[in-house]
């Protein structure tokens, strides 16, 4: 059997902001997905998140095109290639928002949070963030967080200072610790992680954990089994706790298909090529 990816995403301006600085976006065909939450101001940070978005999708576009993964910035030891492909990829453009920050007056001090999914072959897929925007995976009702906060209050956590109760009350939740933009170099944290048949991701950005906890969040996507209405209740129920922030969520889900549709895949793939050579 193979692999299929269902996907579905919404974004929302929230009951507070007067503009959106979320940003999302996804390329099937080349396996990626991607979630930014912008910060700056004046506008800038949705410039940010908008950049950040366009340049992962632009990196894999050329990969595909290619068929290489080109290494940018640093190596990262004990991930596959396509997680430090997904490194390479945030490390661009990390550098495309850092550049135009600097070069710009009216974007000073812009920045972005980035979480990004790589799917590969046989269920198996990389993860990538900076900042606190989170990625969760749901299996069976239970939900895990596959990634870790950049973050001010998340790193007392770790630390064992404050509980994590503490600091979902804290006054300094906002304070992020790494952030795309903010600096020439950024390393971003990758991982690979092996999918089952039916585990449904959960990339969002913070408008969403600061008002559902990851309980309701798991029920949602488990109750509701077409992604694009999760979505939408995810959303709306983030609005009606308040909705403080943009609120924006991309849902993934990984299903088995029958040998017949890999077969047909290959016989078509194969077909297209001699058509090609010829």
């Amino acid at each position: 059997m193979g692999w299929t990816v269902e996907v579905a995403g919404k974004s929302d301006v929230g009951c507070v902001r007067t503009n959106n600085e979320d940003n999302f976006g996804y390329d099937s065909r080349c396996g990626v997905y991607v979630v930014c939450d912008g910060m700056g101001g004046q506008a800038a940070g949705e410039v940010a998140s908008k950049m950040a978005v366009d340049s992962l999708l632009t990196y894999f576009r050329e990969c595909k095109r290619s068929n290489r993964y080109p290494r940018i910035g640093e190596p990262i030891e004990g991930v596959s290639v396509r997680a430090q492909a997904l490194a390479s990829a945030i490390w661009l453009a990390n550098t495309v928002v850092y550049q135009s920050a600097t070069e710009h007056a009216s974007q000073a001090g812009m920045g972005s949070t980035i979480v990004s999914v790589l799917v590969g072959e046989h269920g198996f897929y990389s993860i990538g963030n900076v900042g606190d925007s989170r990625i969760y995976l749901v299996r069976d009702g239970t939900i895990e967080q596959l990634t870790h906060d950049h973050s001010l209050v998340m790193e007392q956590v770790r630390r064992g200072l404050i509980t994590l109760e503490e600091a979902s009350q804290s006054d300094v939740q906002n304070i992020i610790l790494r952030a795309l933009g903010a600096e020439e170099q950024v390393k971003a944290e990758v991982d690979d992680v092996m999918a089952q048949p039916g585990d449904t991701l959960v990339m969002c950005s913070d408008g969403l954990t600061r008002e559902l906890s990851d309980s309701r969040i798991a029920s949602v996507v488990t109750g509701t089994p077409d992604l694009a209405e999760a979505c939408s209740v995810l959303i709306e129920d983030a609005k009606q706790a308040g909705g403080n922030d943009n609120i924006t969520v991309v849902l993934l889900r990984f299903r088995h298909y029958p040998w017949w549709v890999s077969f047909w895949r290959w016989l078509t793939g194969a077909a297209k090529s001699i058509q090609d050579s010829q």
